[in-house]
């Protein structure tokens, strides 16, 4: 197969991990006999420092022209503490969303056998949990109508759905629970946000359509505490685009790293992969940036394109990475020179020989820049 993939590394941490992204996907292109090609742009903070916005037309024409996208993370600390700023990294990605409609975001989150005492959760609490976060993406108080007053002491942010865009990422997650339990959860506020209970109209009236899924309701702040206290009850989460935001980034705790969570973001045309995590600034150029995130969003970018055993070799390689301990500072509690760029060249090196990547494990840790 031939794919032409827009790659955004973006900031902070970004540029990294998605390095590590691409050079699996390289793998996977030799191992399968696949032709990738890779063509990057400028996104968020690094974009506004050389154009003065935060999405360049020439990086939305490379995304439009690509077959999909390989996203990284944006956001600088510096407009932590700019209110007033005019333009703003994060304004990129909302662009980039909305211009090429990017409506469902998916994110998996799933508890691994060998990471489980990394969580401050019991494990008989998030042992086997499987969890998938449908969050509505390209509407919502995120692009609702912004005011402030003229005197500064007041503002509003308009959180604002149509019936449309409920629709069409509710048949996604109905779908999806057909494949797994059968069982679908919609967490809002119905009791006192307006949009919630045109969201809980909408959902109770096609859930017929699916009469072999049972179908839930909770409050987000019920579904956030009992995220934490029982998460193996859930199996597809649908929500809207904050409450979604934020349970997936809770959700976080389950699997030991934010580290661990990727997603993918789908439209009627585009597709867009990217780690859940943000810039993590503070991070950058250490070495110490956990990759698999970004790798586990290039393995569901083959799954969109139907690569399924080229994205199971890959998640045998995290898998097996995360059973020897080949894990950045996050989650390594064994070894110390465990860097970002070493967890990708484990992973690569699996898929390039599975049977011999144990034999190969010392070399890492005499650090080595690639294993031989």
């Amino acid at each position: 197969m031939k794919l032409h993939i827009a790659v955004l590394p973006g900031d902070g941490i970004g540029p990294e991990v998605t390095s590590q992204a691409v050079k699996v996907l390289k793998a996977i292109a030799m191992e399968f006999g696949h032709i990738f090609t890779f063509e990057y742009g400028l996104i968020g903070g690094a974009a506004i420092k050389k154009s003065g916005t935060a999405l360049p037309e020439e990086t939305l024409s490379i995304c439009k022209k690509a077959d999909t996208i390989l996203f990284g993370a944006i956001g600088e600390p510096k407009y932590n503490f700019d209110p007033d700023a005019k333009v703003r990294p994060e304004q990129g990605l909302l662009k980039l969303r909305k211009e090429l409609d990017l409506f469902a975001n998916i994110r998996p989150v799933i508890a691994y056998e060998d990471l489980l005492n990394h969580s401050p959760l019991k494990n008989k609490c998030i042992k086997d949990t499987d969890i998938i976060i449908y969050r509505e993406l390209s509407a919502g108080i995120y692009y609702g109508d912004k005011t402030l007053s003229e005197d500064g002491q007041s503002a509003s942010d308009v959180c604002q759905y149509n019936r449309f865009e409920i629709e069409r990422i509710a048949h996604l997650a109905f779908k999806a629970a057909q494949s797994r339990q059968r069982k679908l959860t919609l967490v809002d506020k119905a009791n006192v946000l307006a949009s919630s209970r045109l969201w809980r109209k909408v959902i109770m009236e096609m859930a017929p359509q699916y009469p072999n899924v049972t179908l839930d309701f909770y409050y987000i702040d019920n579904a956030a505490m009992q995220l934490i206290l029982n998460p193996r009850q859930f199996d597809v989460i649908l929500t809207e685009n904050m409450f979604g935001d934020i349970l997936s980034e809770e959700a976080s705790v389950i699997v030991g790293s934010i580290g661990l969570l990727a997603s993918a973001s789908l439209g009627p045309k585009y597709a867009m992969f990217e780690p859940i995590h943000g810039a993590y600034s503070k991070a950058t150029d250490k070495g110490i940036a956990n990759p698999i995130a970004s790798i586990l969003s290039a393995t569901m970018l083959l799954d969109h394109f139907g690569l399924l055993d080229e994205a199971s070799l890959i998640r045998k390689a995290i898998k097996k990475s995360l059973k020897l301990h080949i894990t950045t500072p996050d989650l390594n509690t064994k070894y110390d020179n465990i860097s970002t760029s070493k967890v990708g060249d484990f992973i690569e090196d699996f898929i390039n020989h599975p049977e011999e990547t144990n034999l190969n494990f010392k070399n890492i840790h005499l650090g080595q820049s690639t294993i031989i």
